[in-house]
């Protein structure tokens, strides 16, 4: 009975235990800096990292959080204006001030205008050199 007991307090703890912040703990004044990619142009995949990027957001709360999130090669697809779904979780990923970014180079290397990116997508010249370079602003690059 007492091993009962000692295995569902055991058990217990493990299911509520809390993820612990490490100092500076997250603030508007010190936020989390985040850099997502999308390299991959799957819906299955941009959806994934979409998903990411919420959950990152929900747990921290967005004033805590500074993220961009990077769209280079067949991920491109995830800024343009051609698929509804996308198009709206990105959308709502914006109104919480994620700000999303477009690979220069790509858009040149499969002719894609600006005016076919959605509203408020900035254009790096390379997604990779952007990337590396939001590292080195402190940012954590994280791939899901």
């Amino acid at each position: 009975m007492i091993k009962i007991f000692l295995f569902a307090l055991l058990f217990n703890s493990l299911i509520i235990a809390e993820t612990e912040l490490v100092d500076p703990k997250p603030s508007i004044i010190e936020p989390r800096k985040i850099v997502l990619s999308i390299g991959s142009g799957k819906s299955e995949d941009i959806h994934h990292i979409l998903g990411s990027a919420n959950n990152i957001l929900k747990f921290y709360g967005p004033e805590k959080v500074e993220m961009v999130i990077v769209a280079y090669y067949h991920g491109i697809k995830a800024v343009l204006l051609e698929n509804i779904d996308i198009m709206k979780r990105v959308q709502a990923l914006q109104l919480y001030e994620v700000e999303f970014v477009a690979c220069g180079n790509t858009m040149r290397t499969k002719n894609i205008k600006e005016d076919k990116l959605l509203d408020d997508v900035s254009i790096a010249t390379a997604g990779l050199v952007e990337i590396i370079e939001r590292q080195k602003d402190g940012y954590i690059n994280i791939n899901p």
